[in-house]
């Protein structure tokens, strides 16, 4: 039975499929709609939007948005965004900036450590914009300077590693009053991510309604079925919306297959139907 992924990435940002290739894998899993939420940017939607038009597969534009927050690293998905320049794209343009800078105070530190990496380099492996870590990580190995790429954040780009330098991030207000103020739904991702049982992020998800938020990523490739019905609970109770996908990158994420996850995940065309009652209810478009 054909399904929906609300959470994908592209070359644009760290997956390995262009987002014409993206689109086609939609198109060959038998997909309903998808999203295209690619981290911090939005490159990639509108060679996305074309294409699906061209093939007929339902899309919706989207981004996922890193924030921190006294809980940790928070990520939120907003979708139905401007594919066009608005306050969001400039917001991001910024912060991209700020991440080159970073990229090459990261690169600075592994030189001293004896690992010579151009900018040039990480570029050709990125094949977008929004350029980081991962693609950092890449070279690396590519170039035999470590034997995994996850040795790479373990010893060098975490945030325990030698090479490390702070990012630069909004705080989850600023993201989710940003996306509101061109229209998108905002949603929660992967909350298990943060750790928090489930009075704690009731109080989190309290707090982030308060901001703006509408939903969260209740269906995830990484949740436990308990999981899953917690926050199916809690997304009730807060009357918030529910959103979810497989967070697929391609080849990055080999074991997480469009629209299906690990191969038990199922999201159905349901989800999308109630936001888009919600917008409508709004008067926002869908």
């Amino acid at each position: 039975m054909p399904g929906i992924d609300m959470h994908t990435h592209s070359t644009a940002s760290d997956g390995s499929l262009t987002p014409t290739d993206l689109m086609l894998a939609a198109k060959h899993a038998d997909l309903q709609a998808i999203a295209l939420t690619d981290h911090d940017t939005t490159g990639g939607l509108d060679e996305a939007a074309t294409v699906a038009a061209d093939i007929g597969v339902e899309f919706i534009p989207g981004c996922e948005l890193s924030v921190v927050s006294p809980n940790g690293n928070m990520h939120i998905l907003g979708y139905w965004i401007p594919i066009g320049p608005s306050a969001l794209s400039d917001t991001l343009r910024f912060l991209r900036d700020r991440r080159h800078e970073r990229n090459h105070l990261i690169m600075a530190k592994l030189k001293a450590l004896g690992m010579d990496i151009s900018y040039d380099e990480v570029l050709a492996v990125s094949g977008g914009d929004a350029v980081g870590r991962p693609h950092i990580a890449q070279v690396m190995h590519t170039k035999g300077f470590i034997q995994h790429v996850s040795d790479a954040f373990r010893d060098y780009l975490g945030s325990e590693g030698k090479a490390y330098v702070p990012k630069e991030k909004l705080g989850p207000r600023q993201a989710i009053e940003l996306l509101k103020s061109v229209g998108a739904t905002v949603v929660l991702a992967h909350p298990f991510l943060l750790g928090l049982d489930g009075a704690d992020l009731r109080g989190v998800l309290k707090q982030l309604k308060g901001f703006g938020l509408d939903g969260i990523e209740a269906y995830y490739t990484l949740h436990r079925p308990d999981q899953t019905l917690l926050y199916l609970d809690i997304a009730q109770d807060l009357n918030l919306l529910v959103a979810g996908g497989s967070d697929f990158h391609g080849a990055v994420k080999p074991d997480v297959l469009l629209g299906r996850g690990f191969g038990n995940l199922f999201v159905p065309y349901s989800v999308l139907d109630a936001m888009k009652s919600r917008r409508n209810e709004l008067g926002l478009p869908a």
